[in-house]
């Protein structure tokens, strides 16, 4: 139970507690996504390859594959070590992890929008405004 106090501190300081609840959600978001495509890479490649097929991206699939691949990694792995040094109460690294969640989420976004998947790209709105909140929460 100490610990649940420690969380919440009295003295008006942003909660540490709320303070992991975004980069343990991208690290949940971006790990599974990452390593789903470093598992299955052909197939998620050849998914990629018809979804974007009839886009002006369609020549730079095998190109976007894994640079899209290290991108979700790598923001997985750093908001994930991120909430384990927020409760040693270092922030550097999930500031890292959510500014490289931003910038993958910016790069799922642009590619949803040239595919013309305007219903995806509307959902990662929310996934944008989640990431922006915990940043500001870092500030």
């Amino acid at each position: 139970m100490t610990l649940l106090f420690d969380l919440f501190p009295a003295n008006g300081e942003t909660f540490t507690f709320v303070k992991l609840l975004t980069p343990a959600f991208m690290a949940i978001l971006f790990l599974q996504s990452g390593l789903n495509k470093v598992f299955d890479y052909n197939g998620n490649l050849a998914y990629l390859k018809d979804y974007f097929k009839n886009s002006p991206l369609s020549s730079g699939v095998v190109l976007m594959m894994p640079v899209i691949t290290i991108l979700e990694v790598a923001a997985g792995f750093l908001s994930a070590i991120g909430v384990i040094a927020l409760l040693s109460g270092s922030e550097i690294w999930a500031f890292w992890g959510l500014i490289t969640s931003a910038v993958s989420i910016l790069c799922l976004f642009f590619g949803q929008r040239m595919a013309k998947d305007y219903g995806g790209a509307s959902g990662m709105t929310g996934y944008f405004v989640v990431n922006l909140i915990g940043l500001l929460l870092l500030l």
